[in-house]
């Protein structure tokens, strides 16, 4: 392969002899996808199409779960092409817009279950004001907030990155993450601040609100009766669930993914796709199954299915 060619384009070299079983993996991981936009959606809608879910904790579940279908689909149809190309190329301007999307969504996951959180505090600490504080006006800002912040700080560490020169052409992974930094011929060390601001800001912060915050509520709820208990049992549990899952797979995305080593390709490989399979799945198991109101919908929908 020549140097102009490479010039512009990027190999993925994270697939496993995806010439054997190019459809194999092409009929798993198309699977996946459906699966990840039914299960997601299906909640949405049911959100959506219910009005005593009009209420911030659901919006705030509806939104999150809308977030993995944006995420999964930035990922998934370049995946599926890649299975049944022989070739396994990207051009590092296609490269460049991939990890912006992937950690636009990705932070925006934080940050909403940082307003979740938050949400919940003030319904189970302080219940009168909740009809003050989480009004209309107040939701849209959150979630305006939620996804407008991620792209400001991500697109800078983008835009900078698009005018260095690469020098290694080989990216260790089947889509563009952190790993592209691995390309650059020099580490930018501009690119670098601006990666550790964004990751303190959408991350770290976020984590740490939320840790904050939920042990306001279980100090809260432990003083209180049984129902209390009870009830923040049922509505927090969830999304701490869904918080520790996350955040796993985001610190191995920000360890492996910038730290050259060794790691074996097979081990890289199922940790990556965990990224992209289990987490887009687990979140509308979880609210779908934990969340009671939600569930009720669910089940009354699937009677209705068998019914017809």
């Amino acid at each position: 392969m020549d140097y102009d060619f490479n010039a512009t384009h990027i190999i993925l070299d994270g697939y496993m002899e995806v010439n054997k079983y190019r459809f194999v993996y092409f009929v798993i991981m198309f699977t996946v996808y459906i699966l990840i936009l039914c299960s997601n959606s299906t909640i949405v809608c049911l959100i959506v199409g219910h009005k005593n879910l009009h209420e911030p904790m659901y919006i705030f579940i509806a939104a999150l779960l809308l977030n993995s279908v944006l995420y999964s689909t930035t990922v998934y149809p370049k995946l599926l092409i890649d299975f049944l190309s022989e070739k396994q190329i990207i051009s590092y301007s296609a490269c460049l817009v991939q990890f912006f999307t992937n950690y636009s969504l990705g932070s925006a996951e934080f940050l909403l279950l940082a307003a979740m959180a938050y949400d919940r505090y003030v319904s189970i600490c302080k219940p009168l004001q909740y009809p003050t504080i989480m009004t209309t006006i107040n939701i849209c800002i959150f979630l305006v907030f939620a996804w407008i912040l991620p792209v400001c700080h991500i697109a800078v560490p983008v835009i900078l990155s698009a005018e260095v020169k690469l020098c290694n052409f080989t990216l260790k992974g089947i889509f563009c993450n952190n790993a592209i930094y691995g390309l650059q011929c020099v580490k930018s060390k501009v690119i670098s601040v601006f990666g550790v601001v964004a990751l303190v800001d959408l991350v770290i912060l976020p984590f740490l609100f939320i840790v904050f915050t939920y042990t306001k509520i279980f100090i809260i709820t432990y003083r209180s009766g049984r129902e209390v208990r009870r009830k923040a049992a049922e509505t927090c549990l969830p999304h701490l669930i869904v918080l520790m899952s996350y955040s796993c797979l985001c610190v191995y995305d920000v360890s492996i993914a910038r730290v050259e080593s060794n790691f074996p390709k097979p081990a890289r490989l199922m940790m990556t796709l965990q990224t992209i399979v289990y987490h887009p799945l687990f979140n509308p198991l979880i609210y779908g199954l934990k969340m009671k109101e939600i569930s009720k919908h669910l089940k009354r929908l699937f009677c209705l299915t068998k019914i017809i």
